[in-house]
C-alpha cells in the first residue's frame, strides 16, 4: 500500500504543470488588469483572479498602467524600471 502511494505521488510530480512564467491580476469586474506578478508569487496564490500571460504580456501591462506586484518586482525581473 505504502509503495502504491509513493508511486502516486511520484507520478503526479512528473505530469504536473510548470507554474507560468507571468500572471495578470484583474479587478473585480473582470476586465481592467490590476497587476501584474511573476508566476511564484505568493501574493496571487489562491486569488482566483489571475490569469497566465505571455512574456510580451507582461512587458505590455504597465505601460497600459497597470501596476507590478510590489511583493514579486516583476518589473525588476522583466528589465522595466518601476
Amino acid at each position: 500500500m505504502e509503495e502504491r502511494c509513493e508511486a502516486e505521488r511520484r507520478r503526479g510530480e512528473k505530469t504536473r504543470p510548470s507554474p507560468p512564467g507571468w500572471l495578470t491580476q484583474h479587478g473585480l469586474n473582470g476586465t481592467n488588469v490590476d497587476a501584474v506578478r511573476t508566476g511564484g508569487c505568493w501574493a496571487a496564490a489562491g486569488s482566483g483572479r489571475c490569469c497566465p500571460v505571455t512574456r510580451q504580456q507582461a512587458l505590455e501591462a504597465p505601460r497600459q498602467q497597470a501596476p507590478t506586484c510590489v511583493h514579486c518586482r516583476p518589473d525588476t525581473a522583466l528589465g522595466v524600471p518601476g
